[in-house]
């Protein structure tokens, strides 16, 4: 099992929002592509005191590498820009690969 795992830090001010869109547009949007057997979004409760934003990390698990190399190929940069084109600088993203072992 391949777990993808994209952390953002989101302004306060549109935290609201963004979990909204997340639910209910985004979320669905990557889960559409065939390539993720399942996913889950969770809230970071630990962000450090200099830190502005609320930190989510929303996680989505492929059967293996292929799968997420696939949607890393064919999906994930209009689904990243169409995001950019909403939030701006208003988020910040990392991303990071893991394997169950």
């Amino acid at each position: 099992m391949i777990l993808y795992n994209v952390t953002v830090s989101v302004d306060r001010d549109i935290e609201h929002e963004w979990v909204i869109w997340m639910k209910t547009e985004h979320i669905p949007e990557v889960m559409a592509t065939g390539y993720f057997t399942t996913h889950r979004m969770l809230r970071l409760l630990n962000d450090s005191p200099d830190v502005t934003g609320v930190s989510y990390a929303v996680q989505y698990e492929a059967s293996d590498i292929g799968q997420l190399e696939a949607y890393l190929t064919h999906h994930a940069t209009p689904l990243r820009e169409k995001h950019v084109l909403r939030f701006g600088a208003k988020t910040i993203a990392f991303r990071s690969v893991l394997e169950e072992v």
